[in-house]
């Protein structure tokens, strides 16, 4: 497949300055690198086209063989019969480190060693939904990594330092050369460190991390709902070589609710009413979270009705106003009735079968529908 035009790439001019390039390869690598985008491959690609224009366009000498040459004159295949550079060090070279530096929090090197920002942790998190809804403090016990307190996090014994990794010394990356090329790899002796420990902590056995448990306080904000997430920054585990510690991420689940149900905002509940209470209306007591509320019944009402109050649900975090309360009404028929109270119901029934169809508002077109799906 025919490479793109460098230019084209990175999305700037033919006549760009090294900042208009650096701005570019900087806003190119931020989005497209592999540690942010989780694998997938076309962005890696991305990455790569992106990475590879910088260099060549970054290089004073590399960019006037393309813009002479095109592609075949950084070509390290056609270097040699026109002139150009191979792809080992270059001017270019010198901005990568503080570009990944803005992109990964300047954790990439220290002291000439490599070092590396500490894994973020998950943790999950039951509230119930009144804490949901009203805001709470939660003590959590994270199991983990800490510094050691006895090297200091160092990995040496203590009266001993860590000396710089004779291999590599102390940069943590190895050079093979090839001819005109330089390939640069990770020391396999400190395995990137930079350093080697003679003489390791006894307590962490050099690692300068040990595992333990540590009690973390975590504020709630009201209206959090599950699914959402809060981060503690800096509580994740410990940096290696002396990198900044990762972050804790804490995920919120919110437990089922004897009456209520939480949907957004709002909330449903379901609300048993006697027969007589629903034929002749009243007024009734319904649950709230922040207490009991009343409301009125209309006479006549159907098993089904949904009745709300306004302003009963939740207040979401960045709600301005909270939601509703909407209440199910269902209404209950009598069990386990006496033989006086057996009779009243039969004269009830023989009442109301003489008013007509008026006492049942919806018998009238439950039957007629019956009737014309039996034509």
């Amino acid at each position: 497949m025919a490479k793109r035009d460098f230019y084209e790439v990175l999305g700037v001019a033919r006549d760009a300055d090294d900042d208009a390039l650096k701005k570019a390869y900087r806003k190119l690598a931020m989005k497209y690198h592999p540690d942010r985008t989780q694998g997938d491959k076309d962005s890696e690609e991305r990455f790569k086209e992106a990475k590879q224009a910088y260099e060549v366009l970054s290089d004073p000498q590399k960019r006037a063989a393309y813009d002479r040459y095109g592609h075949a004159g950084v070509d390290p295949s056609a270097a040699a019969g026109m002139g150009a550079g191979g792809f080992g060090g270059g001017a270019g070279f010198a901005d990568f480190g503080s570009i990944f530096e803005e992109i990964f929090g300047g954790a990439r090197q220290r002291g000439g060693a490599q070092v590396y920002r500490g894994a973020d942790l998950s943790y999950s998190l039951s509230l119930s939904l009144e804490e949901a809804a009203h805001g709470t403090t939660k003590s959590l016990r994270i199991p983990g990594w800490d510094h050691c307190g006895t090297c200091g996090g160092s990995g040496a014994k203590p009266g001993t330092k860590p000396r710089a990794c004779p291999s590599c010394g102390g940069s943590g990356a190895t050079t093979q050369r090839m001819g005109p090329f330089a390939m640069q790899q990770t020391c396999a002796t400190c395995g990137g460190s930079g350093k080697v420990i003679p003489e390791p902590c006894p307590s962490c056995r050099g690692q300068g991390r040990v595992q333990r448990q540590k009690t973390l306080e975590v504020q709630i904000p009201a209206g959090i709902d599950s699914g959402m997430r809060i981060r503690s920054t800096g509580n994740g585990e410990p940096g290696l070589g002396g990198g900044p510690a990762g972050d804790l991420y804490v995920e919120i689940q919110i437990k089922p609710h004897p009456l209520f149900e939480r949907d957004g905002n709002d909330l449903h509940c379901r609300i048993p009413v006697g027969m007589t209470a629903a034929a002749l209306g009243a007024r009734i007591e319904v649950p709230t979270l922040g207490g009991s509320a009343e409301i009125d019944l209309p006479e006549g009402t159907q098993s089904g009705k949904t009745l709300r109050l306004r302003g009963k649900g939740i207040r979401g975090i960045h709600a301005p106003h909270p939601g509703d309360l909407y209440c199910h009404i269902e209404v209950e028929t009598p069990v386990r009735l006496n033989e006086e109270q057996r009779r009243l119901l039969e004269q009830l029934d023989e009442s109301l079968k003489r008013g007509g169809d008026r006492h049942t508002p919806n018998g009238k077109s439950w039957a007629d529908k019956v009737r014309a799906f039996f034509k």
